[in-house]
C-alpha cells in the first residue's frame, strides 16, 4: 500500500471545536431563531473526513477492513447515548403528547432506532396528509440516520476502489478512490442542485442528495497531504472557516434553500479550518478550537445534540408556546448539557474503553441490552396505537351521530344542535381523528399525490346503472366532501367520479406560487380528460377557507362548462388557528370553540349580487360548523376536525342528508 498516503491518523483538536460549534449553533437556531443553521453539514464533511482517514489507515497497516470490529466500534460509539435518548423521548411522549399525535410519533422513534428517520421525513414532506404535523421530539434523528447509512455503506466503497485498483483497472488504490469521489461528488452534487430546486422539502432529508458532503470529507482526507498553505495564508483562511460556519445560517435560509450548491457554503468553511490546521500559525484559528474548554464541550457534543431537540418540543408542548424566551432557552441548554454530562460519563464512556476486537460479545450483549428494550417499547406502543386505529369507534355508543345525522335531516337547526354532551364519549376517539379520512385515501390508484403528475380517477355511488354523473374534482377540501356525496348519490342513482390531487384546487389561477407547477399541469389535463367524458355535475370549492369571494380563477373554469355541465361549489371550511383534537384532548370538547369573526366572514354564499355563470350553484353548509358567534370544534360530541382546516369523516357522513337536498335541486334543473 505504498501509494495509499493519508493525513496521519491522530487526534485532531480542531475538528473537536468545529463540532462543539456546529452543536451550538444548531441548538441556539432551532430553540430561538426557529430554523436551521447548517452545522449538520459541518457534521456531515467531519464524518466523511474522519472515517475515510480511519479506514484507509486500517487499510494501509492492516490490508484490509475488518468488518465486524468496524461495526462493533460504531454500536459501541453510537448505540447506548441514541437508545437512552430514544427511550427517554418515547416515555416523555406518551405522558405529554396527546394520543391524537401518538401514531405519528411512534413512527418517528421505530424510524430513528433503526436509522431511517431521514426517509420518514422526506415521505412525510411530499404526504400532503402529514403537511400539519407538528414537529417531532424525534426530528432531529434525521442527521443521525443519514450519518448512520454513510458508516454502514462506507466501508463497501473502500472495497470497491480496493477491487477496481487491484482487478480491473491496475490502478493505485489512492488514485482510484479520489476518481470514485469525485464521480460521487459530482453525481450527487448535480442530484442535489436538481431536486433542491424540483422538490426541497424532499431534497433536504434525501441520503442521494447528501452524498456529495461525504464524499467531499473523504476528498479532503485523500487530499489533505498535498496541501500546505503558508502561515499567513492560513491564518486568514482558518477564521475565515471559523466565519463561514458561524454565520451561514445567518446569511442563509438555509431550511429553505439547502442541500443543493447552497450547502457548499458552511462545507467550504470546515475545509479551510482543516486544511488550515496542518501549518497553523500561532495565533490561528486552531488555537481557539483547540483550547481545552472546546475539547471539554467536544467530548459531550454528541450527548448534547441527542438531548437537545426533544428538550425543546417538550417545553413547547408541555407550556402550550410556539417559541421559547431567551431565559427558557438557556435553560434547556443547561439541562440538555447537564444530561449530557452525566450520560457521557456514566453510558459512553465506559462502554467506548471496550476493544472491538478484545470485547466483541460484551459489545453485542451490551448493544442488545439497550436495543431489545427500547425497540420493544416502541414496537408494542406502535402495536397499541395500530390496534386502536384499526377500532376507530372503540366501543363508543354512537347515539351522538345518529342525533347529529337527526338534526342535518331537518330544513332548519334547532338551537339544540350547537350543543355537546360531557356524559358520552367523543368520536372519532383520539387514536383515530388525525386518521379518519375518506375511504379513496386507501387506494393509491385513485389519486394523485402531492407531486404526482397525470390525472387519475375511480368511480363511486351508482356505478352499475346511473342516470347521472357527477364530477368530484379538486384537492383535499373538495376531497373531504367525499362521504356524504357519495350516500347521497347512492341514493339518488348518481356515479361519481372522483378527479383528485393532494394540494390542489381546481382554478386557472396559482395563488401567486400557492399551488405548484404540479397542480396547474394536473388542471389542463383534468379539463381535457373531463372533455372526452363530460359530467352531468362538477363539485368543487368555492371559495378558499372561511372567505365569501370566489377567485376568479374558479370562474375562468366555470365558464367552459355553461350549458354543458353544472357546477355545484361549496364554501370552504374554516382553518382553526390550532390543531383541533390536541386541544380537544388537552382542554376539553367546550373549550377549543374559536369566535366566528376572523375565522368565517358574515353571510350566506349564495349567486345574488354575483355575475356567475348560469351552470353555477352554491351551496354553504358553514351553519353546521358555525353559529353567529361561533366556530365550533366539537358538535354533538363529534370531533369536526382531523387537525386544523379539514373535517373528519365521521362529521361528513352525517352531512348526507343536506348534501341530497343540494343535489336533489341540481338534479331538478337538469330535467
Amino acid at each position: 500500500m505504498k501509494d495509499l498516503i493519508v493525513p496521519e491518523k491522530k487526534f485532531r483538536p480542531e475538528i473537536e471545536g468545529v463540532r462543539v460549534l456546529a452543536a451550538f449553533l444548531v441548538a441556539v437556531y432551532h430553540i430561538w431563531f426557529g430554523k436551521v443553521s447548517g452545522g449538520v453539514d459541518v457534521f456531515f464533511i467531519v464524518s466523511g473526513y474522519l472515517i475515510t482517514t480511519s479506514l484507509l489507515s486500517r487499510v494501509a497497516k492492516l490490508g484490509t477492513i475488518n468488518l465486524t470490529e468496524y461495526y462493533l466500534g460504531l454500536v459501541r460509539r453510537l448505540w447506548p447515548l441514541a437508545l437512552t435518548v430514544v427511550l427517554f423521548t418515547i416515555t416523555a411522549s406518551y405522558l405529554i403528547f396527546p394520543a391524537s399525535r401518538w401514531i405519528t410519533i411512534v413512527q418517528e422513534a421505530l424510524s430513528s432506532i433503526f436509522y431511517y428517520e431521514n426517509w420518514q421525513l422526506a415521505f412525510n414532506s411530499v404526504d400532503y396528509l402529514a403537511q400539519n404535523v407538528d414537529a417531532s421530539p424525534f426530528q432531529h434523528f434525521w442527521a443521525l440516520s443519514l450519518q448512520g447509512q454513510f458508516y454502514i455503506t462506507w466501508p463497501f466503497i473502500i472495497f470497491l476502489a480496493y477491487f477496481l485498483a487491484t482487478r480491473i483497472f491496475k490502478t493505485p488504490l489512492r488514485k482510484t478512490l479520489l476518481t470514485i469521489l469525485v464521480v460521487m461528488f459530482i453525481a450527487s452534487l448535480s442530484y442535489s442542485v436538481y431536486i433542491t430546486e424540483v422538490n426541497q422539502p424532499w431534497a433536504y432529508f434525501n441520503t442521494f442528495a447528501r452524498v456529495w458532503e461525504f464524499s467531499l470529507g473523504g476528498i479532503l482526507a485523500l487530499l489533505l497531504p498535498y496541501l500546505k498553505l503558508p502561515k499567513v495564508v492560513s491564518f486568514i483562511v482558518g477564521w475565515t472557516g471559523f466565519c463561514i460556519i458561524s454565520l451561514t445560517g445567518m446569511v442563509l435560509p438555509v431550511s429553505d434553500v439547502f442541500p443543493g450548491y447552497a450547502a457548499l457554503l458552511p462545507i467550504t468553511g470546515v475545509i479551510f479550518v482543516i486544511v488550515s490546521a496542518e501549518n497553523a500559525s500561532g495565533f490561528g484559528v486552531q488555537k481557539l478550537l483547540g483550547t481545552k474548554l472546546f475539547l471539554f464541550l467536544g467530548s459531550v457534543s454528541y450527548a448534547f445534540y441527542l438531548w437537545h431537540w426533544p428538550l425543546f418540543i417538550f417545553y413547547l408542548a408541555y407550556f402550550d408556546v410556539e417559541n421559547v424566551t431567551v431565559l427558557a432557552g438557556i435553560l434547556i441548554i443547561i439541562v440538555a448539557f447537564i444530561l449530557s454530562l452525566v450520560t457521557s460519563r456514566l453510558i459512553e464512556k465506559p462502554i467506548q474503553k471496550l476493544s472491538p476486537r478484545n470485547a466483541k460479545k460484551k459489545i453485542i450483549a451490551i448493544a442488545a441490552s439497550f436495543l431489545i428494550p427500547v425497540a420493544g417499547v416502541a414496537i408494542a406502543w406502535n402495536m397499541y396505537g395500530q390496534q386502536l386505529l384499526n377500532d376507530p369507534i372503540n366501543g363508543t355508543d354512537m347515539s351522538q351521530v345518529a342525533k347529529q345525522e337527526y338534526y342535518t335531516g331537518l330544513e332548519e337547526l334547532p338551537e339544540e344542535y350547537y350543543s355537546n354532551n360531557e356524559e358520552e364519549e367523543l368520536v372519532p376517539d383520539f387514536i383515530s381523528v388525525t386518521k379518519d379520512l375518506p375511504e379513496f385515501y386507501q387506494q393509491t390508484e385513485c389519486y394523485t399525490t402531492m407531486i404526482g403528475e397525470g390525472v387519475k380517477t375511480c368511480s363511486y355511488g351508482d356505478t352499475t346503472d346511473p342516470e347521472y354523473t357527477l364530477a368530484l374534482v379538486g384537492g383535499s377540501h373538495s376531497g373531504h366532501w367525499f362521504p356524504p356525496i357519495v350516500t347521497a348519490a347512492e341514493q339518488l342513482n348518481i356515479e361519481v367520479q372522483l378527479y383528485y390531487k393532494d394540494a390542489c384546487r381546481f382554478s386557472t389561477d396559482d395563488f401567486n406560487g400557492g399551488l405548484d407547477e404540479t397542480c396547474m399541469s394536473w388542471n389542463e389535463e383534468l379539463v381535457e380528460v373531463l372533455e372526452k367524458d363530460m359530467p352531468d355535475m362538477i363539485f368543487t370549492t368555492a371559495t378558499v377557507e372561511g372567505s365569501l369571494e370566489i377567485p376568479q380563477g374558479y370562474i375562468d373554469l366555470w365558464e367552459n362548462y355553461e350549458g354543458r355541465a353544472e357546477i355545484i361549489a361549496i364554501r370552504d371550511t374554516p382553518k382553526f388557528p390550532y390543531e383541533v383534537p390536541a386541544c380537544v384532548e388537552d382542554k376539553g370538547m367546550n373549550d377549543c370553540h374559536t369566535e366566528r369573526e376572523g375565522m368565517m366572514e358574515d353571510g350566506k354564499l349564495t349567486e345574488e349580487g354575483r355575475d356567475l355563470p348560469e351552470n353555477v350553484h352554491l351551496i354553504d353548509f358553514s351553519d353546521y360548523i358555525c353559529d353567529d358567534d361561533t366556530c365550533y370544534s366539537v358538535l354533538n360530541n363529534i370531533i369536526i376536525y382531523r387537525d386544523t382546516n379539514h373535517i373528519t369523516t365521521t362529521f361528513s357522513e352525517t352531512l348526507a342528508a343536506p348534501m341530497r337536498r343540494e343535489l336533489t335541486e341540481v338534479i331538478e334543473s337538469l330535467s
